[in-house]
């Protein structure tokens, strides 16, 4: 498992908090999921309502790390102003940027991304950057400071699965020594052990967990899931092959005349 900005986690789950039917599913979830971080995104809380403090007690007795996300924001300005008040909510330098730069896809905006990340990065924090699979923009937020990349594997909620293998490949080739994380667009635990296969450090995912019948049984199931595509890139996989290959030996066969 790669350091992240220096913190080696136990596993490559990251969790998110929202949407979930309660929040005693949401700690079942938490506990059966072994997740080593939490995202959770920033909300202004009403002087008359005490909601979000219990929230954000409830995610500190996770003991977990704590990645606050900027989601939402639409524009560089938004986002920066975002993460410095995670920052002081939460007492942490990470922070997951994002930088939306169309809606019906939720894709990012990659050009205020990369600003975002510079800016931030001066200001001492550790970004994690939810990005595309392009290349270019990869270099470009590695250039702007940050340490890690968190490409998506589609858009966010939509449980499509990785949907450009080859350009995920790509990118694990091309940063061989970057901790990548594919963040946004898993529905499956298969889909997950997948993103292990190709190498990936870590997967980010929440709706497929919070919107399942049993988030507590599905977060079991991708940390599981995990767990499988590890092992097996690890194991050293064989490769495709074109045409069949007998598995039984011809040498030593019987023939009967």
């Amino acid at each position: 498992m790669r350091d992240f900005y220096g913190t080696q986690l136990k596993n490559g789950l990251m969790l998110g908090t929202a949407q979930y039917p309660s929040p005693a599913i949401l700690a079942s979830a938490f506990a059966q999921s072994e997740a080593s971080v939490a995202t959770v995104s920033l909300r202004r809380e009403s002087g008359q309502n005490r909601a979000g403090q219990d929230f954000w007690e409830l995610i500190r007795q996770l003991n977990v790390h704590i990645l606050p996300n900027t989601a939402g924001c639409h524009s560089v300005k938004e986002a920066v102003t975002t993460a410095h008040m995670a920052r002081e909510v939460f007492d942490t330098k990470w922070i997951k940027l994002e930088v939306i730069g169309e809606e019906d896809t939720l894709q990012p905006d990659v050009f205020g991304l990369v600003e975002a990340a510079r800016i931030l990065t001066e200001d001492g924090f550790q970004v994690f950057p939810y990005t595309t699979e392009d290349l270019v923009v990869a270099e470009r937020l590695l250039h702007a400071g940050c340490e890690v990349l968190m490409p998506w594997g589609a858009p966010i909620g939509s449980g499509l699965g990785l949907n450009n293998v080859f350009g995920l490949r790509a990118m694990r080739a091309h940063f061989p020594d970057t901790p990548l994380v594919i963040d946004a667009g898993l529905g499956l635990p298969s889909q997950a052990t997948q993103a292990m296969e190709l190498g990936y450090d870590a997967i980010l995912l929440n709706t497929a967990v919070a919107k399942a019948g049993d988030p507590a049984a599905m977060a079991r199931a991708f940390a599981l899931a995990l767990q499988a595509g590890r092992l097996g890139a690890g194991a050293d996989p064989m490769e495709p092959r074109d045409m069949a290959a007998p598995s039984t030996p011809v040498i030593g066969k019987a023939f009967l005349e």
